[in-house]
């Protein structure tokens, strides 16, 4: 494993290519698809740069410094890679031949500045109506769901809700890697491990919370459920610790309540489905879904409420605000939908 001193000294030499990049404040992801395609992501545009890799052998020593310093195995038996530049910023990458033409490669640049409710409004990513209701809702201990695509936003807007939060609650936070930037005054932050080049020594998502639950929290916040692991968030929402957040990939609040179920039933346990579904619909109190335009945008496009089950066992979910015509996110009309 390299030291962590040296290990960033060696970065712009290896990644001199990509390093004007890397120091751009306004790019938010690098997207290598082999030595001499490089994108870039700015304001939620996608440019093809001029930059290149000398060759592919450049760009495979870059990736296995990378690894070598996070001490996870880079070969023809572990072609994936998941880890963070001493920045936090956070890089997946996939060689060649699982890759076509090459390695391929991401890096989701670390944000050096906090996204806040007011900085959301401004962008008319919320509405000051629906801003507050969020303030209310999670200062209140309702357990929210941030539900959207890739790319949508939903870890800074995570972040961003966890400022409602009162400042004598403990907060434990669970990710892969650490992204989610919380400004409270008792945070616990603690992040999950791959197993090393002997396929031991791995800490699950679904490991770190089953031990968060002795840990004493008073909300629990997962960067992202996409596994087993959500029973045992939908088991921590509703035994006493109120607030919790997390976020999941749907399309809408139907979508995501259903993914946590199919999720939770990924878990090695004989719940009946009903009584999981039962089990969701009281964990889930409000859903927030995130959407990015064809403009690049990152916004609030709606806030549903999860309401319990109808007679038939599906969930009802209440739409509380909606983007109109205009594109202005509003209140919307009580009326239960069944899903």
């Amino acid at each position: 494993m390299i030291p962590a001193g040296a290990f960033r000294e060696s970065i712009p030499r290896f990644l001199a290519p990509i390093e004007n990049l890397l120091a751009d404040p306004s790019v938010s992801e690098i997207m290598i698809n082999g030595p001499s395609e490089i994108w870039i992501e700015r304001n939620g545009i996608l440019d093809l740069t001029s930059q290149r890799f000398g060759d592919g052998n450049t760009l495979q020593a870059a990736l296995t410094n990378i690894s070598q310093y996070m001490g996870r195995p880079l070969d023809a038996l572990h072609p994936i890679l998941e880890a963070t530049l001493p920045d936090g910023s956070r890089v997946e990458a996939v060689l060649s031949p699982i890759a076509k033409g090459g390695p391929i490669v991401s890096i989701r640049k670390f944000s050096r500045s906090t996204l806040t409710m007011e900085r959301l409004v401004k962008l008319d990513s919320l509405s000051k109506r629906a801003a507050l209701f969020l303030a209310n809702a999670v200062g209140g201990s309702r357990n929210v769901i941030i539900s959207g695509g890739t790319g949508t936003g939903k870890t800074s807007l995570l972040g961003a809700f966890s400022s409602f939060v009162g400042e004598n609650e403990r907060l434990v936070v669970i990710e892969d890697t650490h992204e989610i930037q919380i400004h409270r005054p008792h945070v616990v932050y603690l992040e999950s491990r791959s197993q090393d080049e002997r396929g031991k020594g791995r800490v699950s998502i679904r490991d770190l919370l089953r031990a968060t639950l002795r840990l004493r929290p008073d909300r629990i916040i997962v960067g992202e459920v996409r596994g087993a692991e959500a029973l045992d968030m939908i088991q921590a929402m509703t035994s006493g610790h109120g607030g919790s957040m997390t976020t999941v990939h749907a399309s809408c609040s139907a979508d995501a309540v259903r993914r946590l179920e199919t999720m939770a039933l990924m878990a090695d346990t004989a719940l009946p489905l009903t009584a999981l579904r039962a089990q969701v619909a009281s964990a889930v109190d409000i859903i927030v879904q995130a959407e990015r335009t064809a403009t690049g945008k990152r916004q609030v496009c709606a806030i549903d409420a999860v309401k319990g089950l109808s007679a038939n066992g599906d969930y009802v979910i209440r739409k509380l605000f909606a983007r109109d015509r205009q594109g202005h996110l509003v209140a919307a009309k009580r009326v239960p939908k069944k899903v």
